[in-house]
């Protein structure tokens, strides 16, 4: 799957961005049930792990929150290189299906609705902000970073359990 080229920011607005990297994943024990989220951002040596979780969630939103939660903690407007094993996210952002549900007010054709369209509708509004990239990694492949948020994520899951 070739998911490398910028979208939803205009060019003329990606001039002089600070180049950053997210690497997302979530986790759940259950499908529903607890799950977590693990993230990890990086803007040059620079580099911040996040994580949390749900008592009660799905696999997917856990997906997506992950990704929200790392666009909120950029301050200003970047080049996000955005890593993700969930093809429901890379997806749905390449192809354009997220903006396609929203316009459609939140239906994915005449009888089904979208999943999630609280967390898309965020995640739209954050990647509007910056001009994102996606690229899907394969998961459990050996991928650094993304067992590195898996780790995370499944920790996060665990906590959420417990609480």
């Amino acid at each position: 799957m070739e998911m490398n080229r910028p979208i939803f920011l205009s060019p003329e607005r990606t001039t002089q961005l600070k180049q950053v990297e997210l690497y997302t994943d979530g986790a759940c024990q259950g499908n529903p049930g607890p799950g977590g989220w693990g993230a990890i951002l990086r803007y040059g040596a620079h580099e911040k792990e996040l994580s949390g979780g749900e008592r009660e969630t799905t696999n997917n939103r856990m997906e997506l929150s992950a990704v929200i939660e790392g666009l909120k903690l950029l301050k200003e407007p970047c080049a996000v290189t955005l890593y993700s094993d969930s093809q429901y996210v890379c997806n749905a952002l390449e192809k354009g299906w997220a903006k396609k549900w929203k316009q459609n007010g939140w239906m994915r054709n005449k009888k089904e609705p979208a999943l999630n369209p609280d967390l898309w509708d965020e995640l739209l509004r954050l990647a509007g902000i910056h001009r994102l990239t996606v690229v899907w990694v394969k998961g459990h492949a050996g991928h650094p970073e993304n067992e590195r948020c898996d780790r995370l994520a499944v920790a996060a899951a665990e906590r959420a359990k417990n609480r």
